[in-house]
């Protein structure tokens, strides 16, 4: 019986030894299976990637980014007896104030953001503070429900970039401007207009940085050989051919002569006839890409190539060349005048000057309507038509900006007729932009050759990298020989006829004049567009040139509103020594 009774108590304990044993077990499989919330002994860090910068031909950072970070505590984290030291000393480091670093704080508990545009200069102090902090001890532990401690304490975070215009609006609308996007809590910009926009894909960050390795008791990253770190590879810099200095000085002069002509808008551009290089590309009509107002609108378009418009005169040395390079015109020639009156068709066509007869070339010289409309009907249609296309007209210019208007010239059809080919020789009838232009008269600077014309000439990396943007390659749509000679003629018509406001001496000046009826709704009305467009050279330099003046209510000439506007570029190009005029 005793016996019995000692196996009894044996197989008990037995058993409660049995049930211990298997309690353990399972506590020790929980403990594995499921998180203890430990703390992690490692940590992480994300660098942005930032957008790349602008730069002109000189030097100067024309649009740049500023990285901006935001300012994370979470209230339950700070020691209530230490809460007024923390205000006051973040207030101190951020310049933030008081009152509403409070305020902020009383919104809410837990993760509160205290600021959200902190520039990253303020960054580094802050993070500094954060550190100092936590040594304090103003931060401290709290419990989640859970039974998970926290300590966040102070955060430094990368919010978003801001994209900086330093110069105001130095270059608009050419520049450009941008917008924000959201790329998972993270401000980006993308552009919308102009250089913004056309190289937003190699502007734009290329790739975001990373850090990981364990963390020490304050939560910073030990670097050592078990971390790791993957650099950020920022967008391109977009390195321009404008010089600051002369482009500043050329915006200056179109915004006194656009007030001083009561005019909508002037545009002048300036290009090496040898290379295609712009150095400068302006208009008077300009905005603050950080502060676009409503009253912008109308300017944030690049009317250089937006702006597309009946050339009217400055078309006739086009339509000259053709005839003298078809071998269909003698500058020689004599051209009846008609007194300043001739009918073609049911069309009466005007001279503002009366002649009897004159030379071929002095229908250029003298701007006569009546002249090239005469010589014009020479010149077959098919001729006539792809003539017009070989100087780049109906098409892009292919200039580094988005929304180029092509334009457009009469179908080959249209200019069987005489009608058609008279009045298209004197400019009507045909849509064209700055820089089409530009580029065709280019051909009478550069022995009958046009070129690509352009104004970005490399991108730079963030290591000093470079890739040549600079466009190769010419196409002779003259022959020297016609383009020679009607060099010659453009010189004359600034000595002796409408080019003559343009004259300075010691320089080659050539070029021609042009005004055009503006057509609103099918009719043609009582406003105009007056142009220039020619050359200036010296011993060593050659410039292309061109200005337009879109509706100047002073006066309609080009020779009283154009003109000007171009001796005065072409003074700036003398006094920043890009030509020396001859002592001659």
């Amino acid at each position: 019986m005793g016996n019995r009774s000692k196996s009894k108590k044996i197989l008990v304990l037995f058993l409660f030894l049995i049930i211990g044993f298997l309690i353990f077990l399972s506590s020790q499989f929980y403990t594995v299976v499921h998180d203890r919330h430990t703390p992690s002994q490692f940590t992480s860090n994300e660098t942005r990637a930032e957008r790349g910068e602008i730069i002109s031909a000189d030097g100067f950072h024309i649009a740049t980014t500023q990285q901006l970070f935001k300012a994370v505590v979470n209230t339950k984290n700070i020691d209530p007896d230490k809460k007024e030291l923390f205000i006051k000393l973040f207030s101190i480091y951020s310049g933030i104030s008081e009152k509403n670093i409070k305020k902020k704080l009383k919104s809410r508990k837990g993760s509160v953001v205290l600021s959200y545009h902190i520039d990253p200069q303020a960054a580094q102090y802050l993070k500094s503070l954060a550190y100092r902090l936590r040594r304090m001890k103003v931060f401290v532990e709290y419990v989640r429900p859970n039974g998970r401690t926290i300590l966040h304490g102070l955060s430094i975070i990368p919010s978003g970039e801001k994209r900086r215009y330093p110069y105001a609006d130095l270059l608009t609308p050419i520049i450009g401007y941008i917008h924000k996007v959201e790329d998972n809590s993270y401000t980006r910009v993308r552009g919308v207009k102009g250089i913004e926009k056309s190289f937003d894909n190699v502007l734009s960050a290329s790739e975001d940085g990373k850090q990981f390795g364990l963390r020490d008791v304050n939560n910073y990253m030990i670097l050592n050989k078990r971390s790791y770190t993957k650099a950020d590879v920022d967008g391109l810099n977009v390195q321009l051919s404008i010089p600051v200095t002369l482009q500043k000085r050329v915006e200056q002069g179109l915004s006194k002569m656009k007030k001083k002509l009561d005019a909508n808008e002037i545009m002048a551009v300036v290009m090496e006839s040898s290379t295609g290089k712009i150095i400068s590309m302006a208009s008077s009509n300009r905005f603050k890409p950080n502060h676009i107002r409503r009253s912008d609108y109308p300017s944030l378009n690049a009317n250089i190539v937006e702006y597309s418009f009946e050339p009217g005169s400055v078309l006739k040395p086009i339509i000259f060349s053709l005839l003298l390079e078809n071998k269909l015109v003698n500058p020689y020639d004599l051209v009846n005048g008609h007194n300043g009156r001739f009918k073609i068709g049911r069309k009466t066509i005007t001279d503002e000057h009366k002649f009897q007869w004159l030379s071929a070339e002095n229908v250029i010289v003298h701007s006569s309507n009546i002249g090239i409309a005469q010589l014009a009907q020479r010149l077959p249609a098919l001729d006539y038509y792809q003539g017009l296309i070989d100087f780049g007209f109906a098409q892009k210019s292919g200039i580094n900006l988005p929304y180029e208007k092509a334009g457009s010239v009469p179908a080959i059809n249209r200019l069987k007729s005489e009608i058609y080919k008279a009045t298209a020789s004197y400019g009507y009838g045909l849509n064209v932009n700055v820089m089409q232009m530009l580029k065709a008269y280019n051909a009478f600077n550069n022995r009958g050759r046009i070129l690509q014309p352009y104004f970005v000439e490399k991108l730079i990396d963030m290591h000093g990298n470079v890739r040549d943007l600079r466009p190769e390659g010419s196409v002779q749509v003259i022959s020297t020989a016609t383009a020679k000679r009607m060099k010659k003629i453009l010189v004359k018509t600034v000595e002796e006829g409408t080019g003559k406001g343009t004259i300075i001496k010691g320089l080659e000046i050539g070029g021609k004049t042009g005004t055009a009826h503006i057509a609103e709704r099918g009719r043609y009305v009582r406003k105009y567009n007056t142009s220039f467009f020619g050359f200036a050279n010296d011993a060593k330099h050659q410039y292309t040139i061109g200005v337009t003046v879109v509706q100047p209510r002073q006066n309609h000439f080009a020779s009283l509103t154009a003109v000007p506007v171009y001796k005065q570029v072409v003074n700036l190009l003398v006094e920043f020594d890009y030509l020396s005029p001859s002592s001659n």
